[in-house]
């Protein structure tokens, strides 16, 4: 064909791309078993092309544009070329990636609360989500006709059992709830709860006020199966263990404690409270285990019957009933298909687990919702599924890990080798996604991990399946016994860990370009098979090492701007308000990239505080920056104001500040904030960073403000030492 035809034309520029697209397509040809798996990459890429970029006009050159690729490959040969063919086909999934999420996202649209509210309703529940371990209930609830309100709001009230059996999913109630828009996230870098209520079509969120009351007439509902089941375990064994075995039976994760949770994940361990491969794998291998060893006793069945497809559909039936017991969740639907597909392999004698499955996995999870690639959950899920199968898949990795005739010691030591080499790939494989999600990665995840997996897999989940089963008559207190033991022996391990020096690695906010970079060179490790897969390694340190050289932002401003966090020489933070929750000041620690205590602001020896405002000098590369923060509502008289603004470089407030305060470079006082959401401010180089920033054009985000920008910032100052 086209590019064919450029090899007999002896030119300085057409002769060596001819040369260099005929070694790339030898090259291609050797990995044509790999090209496959690229399509999911390629899908995948075209959904984060919309998430990133700002509005239709560019989604729609994208699609334009990966579509007129597509064409001009097939122009230049794709039927006979590999590399034509892979770009026509790769540029045609990323479009189709483009257009699915954007239809995606007009198919989810529905009404979103405009402004805070208090107000009275009647409403239908949807969903229960008990919260024991922090005395709360949480209630999806959708409003009856009422045009003023979203047609689903999500309410927090006070746990107690009692509430939990009378409030049920379908029972009608009336109440009275403090509502408020979705939030944003609180700082760049932050979850962004807004973004995910608009896919689940929630519009509002709050708190119920007073009592919740049952709709005249409406019958007693009982509790559904999973809140019965989850009720029981913490029954049986009470605390935070309690809450782990429910976690690990029915994906409720609501009865662990804080403490226990943020120890899991600081350990590397928080995977094994998320319902997906491990806890899968064992449901469906241990039912198809059990139903072949039962059957093989019936001899006309055993000499008549394929029990191994009998087995793996009595597999395929609990893996199905468990994945609906824990509520569907993302990780354990793409599991469950993925053990479908396993057990599919085994009955037609093929093989079973490769990176053709997972890639198939992946597909379909975009296909029903490509939202989900944008949340950690799938991000997390499929790179240590990868990184496990690639690994494993690896020639000497094989040859090292093959069964053979030897002792039992070498045998225990392949097997724990087998455990640390998978553990160190998927700690690596998950570092990139912790950090740019989390702002933390756990450093000794493998090790933990050596422990864990055989301890939960082999004792605690097959105790705790024993232990339900003995409870119908009545004989399960040795069995639960067991499983406090074991989950207590889990969570010593998660705390020693987590509370070993230098167990996290923390950063500030990282840049999406660096963990693309990180992703892609992860992906190129594991998915091509020759050597030309190395050179992926080279793009995860380039990401990573990006990474590591960010600098932390000076100053960190919440979206209601009441919290401002301001770096101190030592490179810890002090905060304005010191009175400020936890969650604020986890959101502040994780933007920052530091896990130590917050100083209060007003303590530091060159700071000036009133009742109303706080005045502080910051010293950036030896150049001063006078900064302004309100501290309280109260009105303040014009003319200081006014003065006190012009002798500052930035000004902060909650409330909306009168056009006469004009600082030197940013005044964000409530107006602005209301439209850019949270900032991270970096003075040297100046520069400024908002939530709204990876948000522009997207239904979700806070509307555009009607001020000019000019009107809230300016140039910095180019001499402030001359001041």
């Amino acid at each position: 064909m086209a590019i064919a035809a450029l090899q007999t034309v002896d030119h300085p520029v057409t002769a060596p791309v001819a040369a260099w697209a005929a070694r790339i397509d030898g090259w291609l040809w050797l990995e044509r078993e790999s090209l496959p798996l690229w399509l999911p990459v390629a899908m995948g890429a075209g959904i984060a092309l919309w998430f990133l970029l700002p509005g239709p006009a560019a989604w729609s050159g994208v699609i334009v544009m990966a579509s007129g690729i597509a064409l001009l490959a097939w122009a230049l040969g794709a039927r006979e070329r590999p590399l034509a063919r892979a770009v026509g086909v790769g540029a045609l999934a990323l479009a189709l990636g483009c257009a699915l999420i954007w239809w995606r996202s007009e198919r989810v649209a529905a009404p979103v609360l405009a402004r805070p509210a208090v107000v009275a309703l009647t409403a239908r529940i949807e969903r229960v989500e008990p919260l024991p371990a922090r005395g709360t209930l949480r209630l999806i609830l959708a409003p009856a006709a009422d045009a003023s309100l979203p047609p689903r709001i999500r309410v927090t009230m006070p746990f107690t059992p009692a509430t939990m059996q009378q409030l049920q999913p379908g029972d009608g109630v009336a109440l009275r709830a403090r509502l408020m828009p979705p939030p944003r996230a609180a700082l760049p870098g932050g979850y962004d709860f807004a973004r995910r209520a608009w896919f689940d079509r929630i519009g509002a969120v709050g708190s119920v006020i007073g009592e919740v009351r049952r709709a005249d007439g409406a019958p007693q509902r009982s509790p559904s199966l999973r809140n019965r089941l989850s009720a029981h375990i913490r029954g049986r064994i009470e605390g935070g263990v309690g809450g782990i075995a429910a976690a690990f039976a029915t994906g409720d994760r609501g009865g662990i404690g804080l403490a226990d949770d943020e120890a899991m994940r600081r350990s590397g361990l928080a995977h094994l409270l998320s319902i997906s491969g491990l806890h899968v794998t064992a449901a469906v291998g241990g039912a198809m285990w059990l139903s072949l060893r039962l059957l093989v006793l019936i001899p006309t069945l055993a000499l008549r019957w394929p029990l191994t497809l009998v087995s793996a559909g009595v597999g395929a039936g609990v893996g199905i009933g468990y994945t609906l017991l824990t509520g569907s969740e993302v990780p354990t639907v793409r599991s469950m298909l993925a053990a479908i597909l396993v057990l599919i392999a085994l009955a037609i004698g093929r093989e079973a687990v490769t990176l053709r499955l997972v890639a198939a996995g992946a597909v379909t999870v975009m296909l029903l919702w490509p939202e989900s690639i944008a949340g950690p959950s799938f991000q997390l899920s499929f790179a240590a599924v990868t990184a496990i199968v690639a690994l494993h898949n690896h020639g000497r990795v094989t040859t090292w890990l093959a069964r053979r005739d030897e002792g039992a010691g070498w045998r225990v030591a392949r097997f724990f080798l087998g455990l640390i080499l998978t553990g160190l790939a998927v700690e690596i494989a998950l570092m990139p996604i912790a950090l740019f999600h989390f702002h933390k990665a756990g450093l000794y995840g493998s090790l933990a991990n050596v422990v864990a997996i055989p301890l939960t897999t082999f004792v605690v989940m097959p105790a705790e399946a024993l232990a339900l089963a003995l409870d119908s008559v009545g004989l399960g207190a040795p069995a639960w016994w067991v499983v406090d033991q074991a989950l207590t022996f889990l969570l010593v391990i998660a705390h020693a860990v987590a509370a070993a020096p230098g167990a996290v690695a923390m950063v500030p906010s990282m840049p999406t370009a660096a963990f693309a970079i990180a992703v892609m060179g992860g992906l190129w490790l594991c998915l091509w098979r020759t050597r030309a897969r190395l050179w992926g390694l080279l793009g995860v340190i380039i990401g990573l090492g990006w990474t590591a050289t960010i600098r932390p932002p000076d100053l960190l401003i919440t979206g209601d701007g009441r919290h401002v966090a301001s770096r101190m020489p030592d490179g810890r933070y002090a905060l304005l308000r010191p009175r400020a929750g936890d969650y604020v000041r986890d959101q502040i620690g994780e933007a920052a990239g530091r896990d130590d205590d917050l100083m209060p602001l007003d303590a530091l020896p060159d700071t000036l505080c009133s009742r109303d405002f706080c005045r502080w000098t910051m010293i950036s590369d030896g150049r001063p920056w006078v900064i302004l923060a309100a501290r309280s509502s109260y009105r303040t008289d014009w003319l200081p104001l006014v003065q006190a603004c012009a002798a500052a470089d930035i000004v902060i407030a909650d409330r909306w500040l009168p056009r006469g305060c004009v600082p030197r470079w940013i005044r964000a006082d409530g107006q602005m904030l209301r439209a850019t959401g949270g900032l991270a401010i970096t003075l040297d180089p100046a520069q400024v960073r908002s939530v709204n920033d990876g948000a522009a054009g997207k239904p979700w985000a806070s509307p555009p403000t009607t001020q000019p920008p000019s009107a809230y910032r300016r140039n910095p100052p180019a001499n402030p030492q001359g001041r």
